[in-house]
């Protein structure tokens, strides 16, 4: 497929203020790098990391940030060696001495284009020169499980067994255990207190991790990046609010989210005004942990919070695992004006370390530019582009794809230095 059909289309791309940030990003490259390479010098990056992104042509921001990312098999295979790299510094940063790794999926076993992913890490571990094995935390399993995968790879799924402070799978105990489990329902008793380097941290996982914390990072990053660049951090960074409890069923809670509603509303507005930018402000409510696009809703209006029906009551008040959700974020909503083919599109992007790896555009045919894309009916596609978004090409335009996908790079890592501080945060507390 050639480059350029395969790269959506911006249908913004010669509007607006978004042509002004690229070409900051481009002549302020050197700097850039310098500044980042800086920081995480200063704050060591996670493991691995994806970022969502929306481009509204007038403002390019991250709305998710995902520390157990799940789609590396929808990665372009041609970047597979700077994983490959990536893979072997992180590990020289985390644990130097380790020759094998153990890698914990999600529970689910159904799902075979989850499965694939795992079977991808499997596989670029490998690669990178680590004896790797697939335990499982279903505890019920007592015998390994195989998976044929729709790619004609096999995966083996061992059943865990606790022998002192260590973990191991079929006899297998290495000095690294990789999650690839975001501990959504909580930490598994066989994985407490356990002598082996556990990567991610268990502490960031989603039964402790907030996204008001994470997004509270990313608004001081954004304003030292655009401070150092000079460029209105707003452009980078959506604006949020959050507030205490809330239990949609019983109704508790409603009037300070619908306060905080309508206050983020007002300030977006403004914003909108500032940059004449003629299209409707909006909110998106989601639940301030987890992930899997559950327990997301938006909203235009104080009176649609305050007007929810019992279905979509019912729909804000469980996440994943069927785990109720008591506090939610309130986030300014960004368009996505990317499309391929007429169906909306929004690029994700992948980070081992702190080296961007490659990534994809989640697509979706029903849904609108200013709807949530991380839904059922979704499909991916990766970034195609033909050299990595860490090299832009100064002698094309602003909005050409490698210029592009240099400013996908640059705004990612800035998500990526929000979570190294989180990750800084989370290694304080534990040591006090």
């Amino acid at each position: 497929m050639p480059l350029l059909d395969a790269v959506p289309f911006l249908t913004t791309a010669h509007q607006g203020p978004l042509q002004e940030i690229e070409s900051h990003l481009l002549d302020r490259q050197t700097a850039i790098e310098t500044w980042l390479r800086q920081a995480f010098l200063d704050t060591p990056a996670p493991f691995y990391c994806s970022v969502d992104l929306r481009n509204a042509g007038f403002k390019l921001a991250p709305v998710d940030t995902n520390l157990f990312p799940a789609g590396f098999n929808n990665l372009n295979p041609a970047f597979a060696p700077l994983c490959i790299h990536a893979l072997q510094t992180a590990m020289e940063h985390l644990c130097p001495k380790a020759r094998g790794l153990l890698l914990l999926p999600e529970r689910h076993t159904r799902n075979l284009y989850y499965l694939e992913n795992v079977a991808t890490l499997r596989d670029l571990a490998e690669q990178a020169g680590f004896e790797v094995r697939v335990g499982s935390l279903i505890e019920e399993q007592t015998e390994p499980m195989t998976v044929d995968l729709p790619s004609g790879r096999k995966l083996t799924l061992l059943p865990l067994t606790r022998k002192g402070r260590r973990v191991e799978a079929g006899g297998f105990s290495p000095c690294a255990v990789v999650l690839n489990n975001d501990l959504s329902a909580g930490v598994p008793a066989i994985l407490e207190d356990l002598e082996q380097t556990v990567i991610p941290p268990l502490e960031l996982g989603w039964w402790r991790r907030k996204k008001s914390t994470h997004f509270r990072h990313y608004d001081a990053v954004a304003r030292e990046f655009a401070s150092m660049a000079n460029i209105d951090p707003w452009l980078i960074n959506p604006l949020f609010d959050d507030c205490g409890e809330i239990d949609f069923m019983k109704r508790e809670g409603e009037d300070c989210l619908a306060d905080r509603v309508g206050r983020l509303l007002t300030r977006i507005q403004a914003k909108y005004a500032e940059y004449g930018i003629d299209r409707e402000p909006f909110v998106v409510i989601k639940a301030d942990s987890g992930t899997y696009g559950m327990g997301v809703m938006m909203a235009r209006s104080v009176e649609e919070v305050r007007n929810l029906n019992r279905k979509e009551r019912t729909r804000m008040a469980a996440s994943k695992e069927g785990l109720g959700i008591s506090r939610v974020i309130v986030q300014e909503g960004v368009y996505t004006f990317e499309s391929i083919a007429g169906a909306v599109a929004e690029p994700v992007v992948y980070m081992i370390d702190r080296f961007v790896v490659g990534g994809f555009y989640r697509v979706h045919t029903q849904r609108g530019d200013d709807e949530n894309l991380n839904a059922p009916g979704a499909h991916f596609m990766p970034l195609a582009f033909d050299e990595s978004c860490t090299t832009p090409d100064c002698q094309q335009a602003p909005d050409a794809p490698p210029n592009r996908f240099y400013a996908y790079g640059v705004i990612a890592r800035l998500a990526l230095l929000a979570a190294a501080r989180e990750q800084a945060e989370v290694r304080q507390e534990k040591a006090a």
